[in-house]
């Protein structure tokens, strides 16, 4: 049989509230039986002591004197002891009752007056016999019962009562806290179960309510931030495929269009015709492409092979590709930095961001131009690259949509080199901006962590 969390916190509570109730009732018996023993130990001290009273009276007198040993008869009696005295002989010379009667009226009345403020309950048991000794040898026996005194009973009554009520009224406050705790402890689980399975069925939208900063409430949130990341992974999906669709449409209707007019005779079948329609498969092939490289761009993270690489060393080697190019366009590069910085980069995917922001940048000066990649370090825990250009500039209206899959702005193309670099230094732990002016140039920011274990 299963059992719910919620259930298995209440058993687990109601356990610890059983031990906790038996610990109390433990204790409680330790300490009657203590107490118990203490009093006891106290009636025996007292009894001691007449005891060593009764055998001095005998050794000063030489025999047992009634009149001698009633007023320790009577203490004895006030202090809770009742005693028979016999000699060798095994005749009784004085008792409690004897030594009571045998005092004035008034005298009695007070004792009996102050016995009665010191009340004990009804003792049957018997007497037990002590034998008395001066010098080692038996000069008589006393008979002794010590009747349990109504302040322990009475103190035992109200300890009983006392736990009664601690047990139960401390019980049941346990009981019903460790209800609502269980139900505290399981209400958000179960709710973040139910998330967890709507979001299985493909409800991107449920997301858990957090009241509490404990680790059930940090779960929650980790679920949450799971979720949006879900659903914007979901909505991205969505839009990189409705904008793969729109950008497959036109070539693949040209290409239907002109097929259809062959086949009816209304176009003809020429290398002029036949060139147009590969140019449309090639350009349908360069769209999938780039699709493909803008997917491996958002996985890259998980397949990075990073390593500690000389900056300045690295981007003058990647720049030199583009040499022949430059002379033709009269664009002057230079690389500036310290040639001692490293970064934590894959170089083998870090080489796309460069090469494709060196190409926008070499297409935004067909006249010639300045292009500076310049690499420093900042005061925290990051390093920065800019790289700037004195082209053309981009509109600001373009800037807000740079980076957006399959935005082509005023220059065409199929609008995913800037978002595959985007992906590409987010998968580095990186962030990239850009700033423009028209007719000034541009320049786009890439921020990237230090290598681990370095500082600024």
């Amino acid at each position: 049989m299963r059992f719910s969390l919620q259930r298995k916190l209440l058993f687990l509570l109601m356990i610890v509230i059983t031990i906790a109730l038996s610990s109390s009732l433990l204790l409680r018996n330790f300490v009657i039986r203590d107490f118990k023993a203490f009093g006891e130990g106290r009636m025996l001290d007292r009894f001691y002591q007449i005891q060593a009273v009764l055998e001095g009276r005998y050794e000063s007198s030489g025999s047992w004197r009634k009149d001698e040993v009633c007023d320790d008869i009577v203490w004895a009696w006030l202090s809770g002891i009742e005693l028979k005295l016999y000699d060798t002989g095994d005749n009784l010379v004085i008792d409690t009752e004897q030594a009571l009667t045998s005092l004035s009226p008034v005298m009695e009345e007070r004792v009996v007056a102050s016995n009665a403020r010191r009340p004990q309950i009804a003792n049957n048991s018997e007497f037990q016999s002590y034998p008395l000794f001066m010098k080692g040898e038996e000069i008589g026996r006393l008979d002794v019962r010590l009747p349990t005194p109504l302040h322990e009973h009475f103190f035992i009554q109200s300890s009983n009562r006392f736990l009664a009520y601690t047990v139960l009224g401390l019980g049941l406050f346990a009981v019903i806290l460790s209800i609502l705790a269980a139900r505290r402890i399981s209400l958000p689980l179960q709710q973040l179960n139910l998330a967890a399975e709507n979001l299985a069925t493909g409800d991107p939208a449920s997301r858990v309510e957090i009241n509490s900063s404990d680790e059930i409430g940090k779960l929650s949130a980790t679920f949450n931030r799971m979720a949006d990341k879900l659903q914007s992974q979901e909505e991205l999906r969505k839009q990189l495929v409705s904008n793969a669709a729109h950008e497959l449409r036109t070539p693949l209707m040209i290409i239907k269009g002109e097929l259809e007019g062959m086949i009816d005779g209304l176009l003809p079948t020429s290398p002029e015709a036949l060139q147009s329609l590969h140019d449309e498969a090639s350009r349908l092939a360069l769209i999938l492409d780039a699709v493909d490289e803008l997917t491996r761009a958002q996985t890259a993270h998980t397949n990075l092979n990073l390593q500690h690489i000389h900056l300045i060393p690295y981007l003058r080697q990647l720049i030199s590709r583009f040499s022949r190019q430059t002379e033709e366009q009269k664009v002057r590069i230079n690389v500036e930095g310290d040639e001692e910085i490293k970064a934590w980069i894959d170089p083998d995917q870090f080489v796309r961001i460069i090469i494709n922001l060196t190409t926008n940048a070499l297409r935004a000066m067909p006249d010639g131009g300045q292009l500076d990649i310049i690499v420093s370090k900042t005061d925290g825990d990051s390093l920065n690259i800019d790289i700037k250009d004195t082209g053309i500039g981009i509109e600001q209206e373009h800037l807000l949509r740079i980076f957006e899959r399959f935005y082509k702005g005023k220059n065409g193309g199929l609008g995913l080199g800037l978002a595959i670099v985007k992906e590409l230094v987010k998968a580095h732990g990186g962030r990239i901006s850009v700033n423009s002016e028209i007719g000034e140039g541009t320049c786009f920011h890439i921020e990237l962590p230090l290598l681990k274990g370095e500082k600024a």
